[in-house]
């Protein structure tokens, strides 16, 4: 597939003519289910119900899933013959993340808001799931018209919010044997419902944590000349070293540390022994974020020592940035235009959130659309990972033939 706007298919494949719409009952029937997920949220790695839940459903249309090995997650596979001619190989993964946020859900007046204090699906993972699970159901359906042309795994994956992601440990379970590609949607609520964001590359950045313990003797603040002015020390390492670590990668890289605490010391004329720091780093290219453990702790050590204090410095690996392979962005994109037209396609801007879906294709070829999920016409500014945050359920519509057609037009070969 081209990733270019125009969109070369054969002229019997046009909207009307290409199987996989999704039929009013079932819109219905999704639109139910991603409500119960709404009213359910569950942390990553607890989603126990959540799984149940799709376990079920996927069980109930005649497929044969297999929940993980740490038993919350699940993969499907639809029209996957391991005695075919091509073994099963070359299956296109359609994947969602079906854990929630540690967040109370603000809507007050909404019937489907959380039920569970202080946990929310605040980024769009109930939709995430529902899309797969009606894509899912869709598929299923086709393959026994026949009308499937290769199979399709359905990944159903959680702890996409707990660093570093539960991809890894989707991965190890085998999940991507046979995969020949794998494609995905994230909600954008800036984004009206009925379009999608594409972006060819990067389309998310890398994301790290960094936590820092510093240590000196201590004293009193009228001899800081005598000890480790360790509240100073701190000071410095969180002005200086973002700004060194900028000056050392290309800065298109955009390589950037931020700090989200620091604490240091319980009285004002007291020189403390100990103070800690914890942020971030992200990065938008992923040449850069290979090198960035060893920038930012040489960084953090030049600083820490040119104040004589001792440092410890805890850097957890998280996420590098998604690349969209140009064919799959293609692939969606064609698969878009040819159930919507082509204003259903927006260009889209790289993000500085970060996603573990690229774990995936660390491994396989594949592709991330932003869905949109926003009421057109709506002026409430929303935003992920915040309280009130809502998809216009229309979107599921969307996401689900997105996906089928998507599995219809992948290439045979």
């Amino acid at each position: 597939m081209s990733p270019e706007s125009e969109v070369d298919l054969p002229a019997d494949v046009m909207a009307d003519a290409l199987p996989g719409t999704l039929p009013e009952a079932l819109y219905a029937e999704l639109v139910a289910f991603r409500r119960d997920l709404h009213m359910h949220p569950e942390l990553g790695n607890q989603e126990f119900r959540t799984t149940a839940a799709i376990k079920a459903r996927l069980e109930k249309a005649g497929l044969a899933p297999r929940v993980l090995p740490a038993g919350t997650g699940l993969v499907c596979d639809i029209g996957a013959d391991p005695e075919g001619p091509d073994g099963g190989s070359g299956m296109l993964a359609l994947r969602a993340d079906i854990d929630a946020l540690p967040i109370p859900d603000t809507k007050s007046e909404c019937p489907y808001r959380s039920t569970v204090p202080d946990r929310a699906h605040a980024c769009g993972h109930d939709v995430h799931t529902t899309v797969v699970l009606g894509a899912g159901l869709v598929l299923a359906d086709l393959h026994r018209q026949g009308l499937l042309p290769r199979p399709v795994r359905l990944i159903f994956q959680p702890a996409e919010e707990v660093l570093p992601g539960g991809a890894g440990e989707v991965i190890k379970s085998g999940a991507l044997e046979g995969v020949g590609r794998i494609i995905a949607v994230h909600c954008d609520p800036r984004v009206d419902a009925g379009r999608i964001g594409l972006r060819q590359g990067p389309i998310t950045s890398a994301c790290d944590r960094l936590e820092i313990q510093l240590d000196g003797p201590g004293g009193h603040t009228a001899r800081p000349h005598l000890t480790t002015d360790l509240v100073t020390a701190a000071a410095r390492v969180a002005t200086e070293v973002p700004a060194l670590v900028g000056r050392r990668v290309d800065t298109r890289a955009g390589l950037a540390v931020t700090w989200g605490r620091i604490e240091a010391g319980h009285a004002p004329n007291v020189i403390p022994q100990h103070a800690e720091l914890a942020g971030t780093v992200r990065c938008l290219d992923i040449h850069a974020w290979r090198q960035a453990p060893d920038i930012v702790v040489a960084a953090i050590d030049e600083v820490a020592n040119l104040y004589k204090a001792k440092s410890e410095i805890t850097y957890v690996r998280g996420v590098p940035p998604v690349v969209n392979e140009p064919e799959t962005t293609g692939l969606l994109r064609d698969a878009m235009v040819v159930r919507r037209g082509m204003s259903s396609v927006e260009d889209t801007e790289q993000s500085l959130g970060g996603e573990d879906f690229s774990w995936y294709l660390e491994h396989v070829p594949g592709a991330m659309a932003r869905l949109g999920v926003r009421t057109p016409g709506e002026r409430t500014v929303r935003d992920l990972h915040q309280g009130d945050f809502d998809a216009d359920e229309s979107a599921i519509r969307v996401g689900v033939e997105l996906f089928t057609a998507a599995a219809l037009l992948h290439p045979t070969r």
